[in-house]
């Protein structure tokens, strides 16, 4: 088996890739190949698409969560060292 053919070696999306509407949730997952994974460690992403309230609850989520680390970070900052 080649390398290009090795199912071990290559990203597992579940779902379609379709244009067509997106009725309701969706599960994207997604394994990194051996050569792009930090250490060794196996690494799996796996990516939920919701839509309307809940889309719109979990945005707000998200962004408030992104709004504290950016504070955080910016109240954390160590000098570079030379």
């Amino acid at each position: 088996m080649t390398p290009a053919n090795d199912p071990r070696k290559s990203p597992e999306i579940q779902g379609s890739n379709s244009s067509e509407d997106i009725k309701g949730p969706r599960i994207i997952s997604y394994n990194l190949n051996e050569d792009e994974r930090p250490g060794g460690l196996k690494v799996r992403f796996k990516i939920r698409i919701e839509t309307g309230k809940k889309a719109a609850a979990l945005n707000a989520q998200q962004a408030e969560a992104i709004r504290e680390l950016l504070q955080w970070a910016s109240q954390h900052q160590t000098p570079p060292r030379h």
